[in-house]
């Protein structure tokens, strides 16, 4: 993206935040649902690459089912950034009393161990929502963002989700582990997402019978402190969200990391495959992709919309805007935290 594209990307977002608030919600729902489906009827790249990330999700489904499937996605995306527009200006009792949640219980009496918790879930639902119910229910948690172009843009999405009630790391390597190891050792929460490998990095998985690779942050943390591995889900239900949080995941030795990375990998595939439409992923994702977002077919990846597509500044990958992503980890870091 060009610097004059990011500064009309920032200045889009800025437009939304103060903009949305305030209109009626039936227009702002018509519009972001009309601009969901101009997208799905236009077909573009990032379409194209969702259809066949849905396909993978729904194998049964014929060629009908999957544009309905596409189209209906879309729509959900659509509604997330509606969601996210109007989140800082709605009272924080009313978004939980819309909440459908179970395994809290998970979450309390891993607390009650006092090594922290490591929430991970995958790109679904309303994340953000159910960061408001976590700060409702266990006070701030910390989250980890790749920094963005402009800065301002970055700016923009750190005091969004801190008017939340989150804390945000900037993405910068072994620094940001180490905040994250503090936090977990002073029995706080910190949530990442894990179904997305921004890094070139990550652990091999089997993710719906193909390979894939997971980032493995959330399995190292939790073994470097003793936090619970805790996968989460969230979905969208007619009249607010769904959020469910699994048992832990155990896992005591850094030889166990990868099977812990398996066991989010199937734990998330069993939530996606229940609500394959709320599965924002607009990206190549499985090894059979290619690197450059060209699936063997041999399409580029571009954005579907104008809500994803912003470089992430310190890998030089694509990522939406204030994704929510692993810490990148020089070796020897986490050793040098400990000390």
């Amino acid at each position: 993206m060009t610097a004059i594209g990011h500064r009309l990307s920032a200045l889009g977002y800025a437009a939304g935040w103060r903009l949305v608030p305030r209109l009626p919600s039936r227009l702002v729902t018509s519009a972001f649902a009309l601009g969901a489906d101009l997208a799905a009827r236009q077909d573009g790249a990032g379409v194209r690459r969702l259809r066949r990330n849905l396909a993978r999700v729904v194998p049964q489904a014929g060629p009908t089912e999957l544009t309905d499937l596409t189209r209906r996605a879309l729509r959900s995306y659509a509604r997330y950034w509606q969601e996210a527009f109007r989140l800082p200006a709605m009272e924080p009792e009313d978004v939980r009393a819309r909440i459908d949640l179970s395994g809290a219980d998970y979450l309390d009496a891993a607390l009650a161990e006092g090594n922290g918790a490591v929430l991970a879930l995958p790109h679904t639902g309303n994340w953000d929502v159910a960061g408001v119910w976590l700060v409702g229910h266990s006070g701030s948690f910390t989250t980890v963002v790749e920094r963005l172009r402009p800065e301002s843009l970055f700016q923009r999405f750190v005091a969004y989700r801190e008017s939340l009630g989150f804390e945000i790391v900037p993405a910068d390597g072994s620094a940001s582990y180490r905040t994250l190891l503090r936090r977990l050792r002073e029995n706080k929460v910190v949530c990442l997402v894990g179904d997305r490998d921004i890094t070139g990095s990550g652990l091999p998985v089997s993710f719906f019978g193909e390979r894939a690779r997971f980032p493995g942050g959330p399995a190292r943390l939790a073994v470097s402190t003793g936090a619970a591995l805790l996968p989460a889900g969230c979905w969208f239900t007619d009249g607010g969200w769904g959020v469910r949080i699994h048992p832990r995941i155990r896992v005591n030795a850094r030889s166990e990391v990868p099977a812990a990375t398996q066991a989010l990998a199937d734990i998330f595939a069993g939530d996606i495959a229940a609500h394959p439409t709320d599965w924002h992923m607009l990206q190549a994702f499985w090894e059979g992709d290619g690197a450059d977002g060209t699936a063997s077919g041999g399409e580029p990846w571009d954005s579907v919309d104008s809500a994803a597509g912003v470089a992430g500044a310190e890998t030089g990958e694509r990522t939406e805007p204030g994704e929510i992503a692993e810490p990148t980890r020089a070796e020897g870091s986490e050793q040098g935290a400990q000390r």
